[in-house]
């Protein structure tokens, strides 16, 4: 199956570029963002995600205004181009890659968006996420992150938001691609379930820092990383500014210490203290302000998780309120926390994200879902 990209000398096989490299049903390419104020007056997420081997599309917008988040959700079947981003209200055009991303929300439920993302910061490449579990491939993929800046507005029934009126409206996105929870969907016997998984990506006037551990239950990491990059103005980037990696100091350790809100596995504060190669670590501290549950798109969520076959189209809307969230809910568990964050005098904003399922013995737990002592 040929593409029009094919015509580009980029193949890294004999296989024309549409030609999924495995047959596991985890096979994905996915886009991801975020935006906020300082202060947690607006949170909003994007997800966005491609199922070659499901033949699925599926995207999702959602965002946090007074208290409550409001959800917008497509799916689509996808048999041929990948490259066309549009699934039902939502769409994402590349308007310059790796330095202006576009995002489109038609007003089909009430909720629409004009909304563009432009790059402030260097790529993070981060190191390969590979994962065995009992021998089988669970998760083989890579991302990439970067900061940026967004303008535009955001409306939510009839009620329009102009995003350079909010103050300036920071966060990051990432995309990934590769294989995820690729052993879950295999016959043969199971495991109890245990995952851990922090990543905290953070902003200062001057800089970024970024964070990122998954741990095996007994505390040991199987990934952990971590990097600071300059902050610049998205209007001095070019494509070779933010592919330089020399812009960007990796971490030679990571040490991420999570204090868990007593009976929950929602975070009460954390501190990151990153060690780099003959400069002195930075320690940040962190402080949640709201809680962003990333269910609102898709994450854990009952009926509409990633690459859940929904027929040739489907679209939906759903809200619910944040402070009936219930901290023993399973899909209740995968939180994007917005955070003041300090170190050594500077004060910023950060996303402090935690999924913690199963035993993890330096958090005290022990069985699927109990809480923090």
């Amino acid at each position: 199956m040929l593409h029009p990209f094919d015509d580009f000398p980029v193949h890294q096989s004999s296989a024309p570029l549409m030609h999924v490299f495995s047959d596991a049903p985890g096979v994905y390419d996915r886009y991801f963002y975020n935006g906020h104020d300082a202060q947690g007056s607006i949170f909003f997420a994007v997800a966005f995600g491609v199922y070659p081997n499901k033949q699925v599309m599926d995207a999702a917008f959602c965002v946090s205004l007074a208290g409550e988040q409001h959800s917008v959700r497509a799916s689509r079947h996808c048999d041929r181009d990948r490259t066309n981003l549009e699934v039902g209200a939502i769409s994402i055009h590349i308007v310059r890659p790796m330095l202006e991303h576009r995002i489109v929300v038609d007003n089909r439920f009430g909720v629409s968006a004009d909304i563009t993302w432009r790059a402030t910061s260097a790529l993070l490449e981060e190191p390969s996420f590979k994962h065995l579990e009992n021998g089988r491939p669970q998760m083989d993929y890579t991302r990439m992150t970067q900061f940026g800046e967004w303008s535009g507005w955001i409306e939510v029934d009839g009620h329009r938001i102009e995003l350079a009126d909010a103050g300036p409206i920071t966060g990051c996105r990432d995309r990934s691609w590769g294989v995820r929870n690729s052993a879950r969907s295999a016959n043969g016997p199971k495991k109890p379930p245990q995952f851990f998984w922090l990543w905290a990506p953070t902003t200062f006037d001057d800089e970024y820092t970024h964070a990122a551990v998954n741990d095996h239950a007994n505390g040991r990491s199987w990934h952990r990383s971590g990097a600071v990059t300059s902050r610049v103005a998205h209007d001095s980037t070019s494509t070779e500014s933010v592919l330089n990696e020399s812009a960007v100091d990796r971490c030679t350790a990571v040490h991420i210490e999570p204090k868990w809100a007593s009976g929950t596995r929602w975070l009460a504060s954390a501190t990151v203290t990153l060690e780099r190669w003959r400069a002195e670590p930075i320690v940040v501290t962190y402080t949640p302000l709201l809680r962003f549950f990333m269910r609102g798109i898709g994450y854990t969520h009952p009926e509409w998780g990633h690459g859940e076959w929904k027929g040739e189209f489907a679209e939906t809307r759903d809200n619910f309120v944040i402070a009936d969230a219930n901290p023993g809910d399973p899909t209740m568990i995968h939180l994007q926390n917005l955070c003041r964050v300090e170190s050594n005098g500077k004060v910023g904003t950060g996303v402090f994200e935690h999924l913690v399922i199963g035993p993890h013995e330096p958090s005290g737990f022990a069985s699927v879902l109990d809480g923090a002592a």
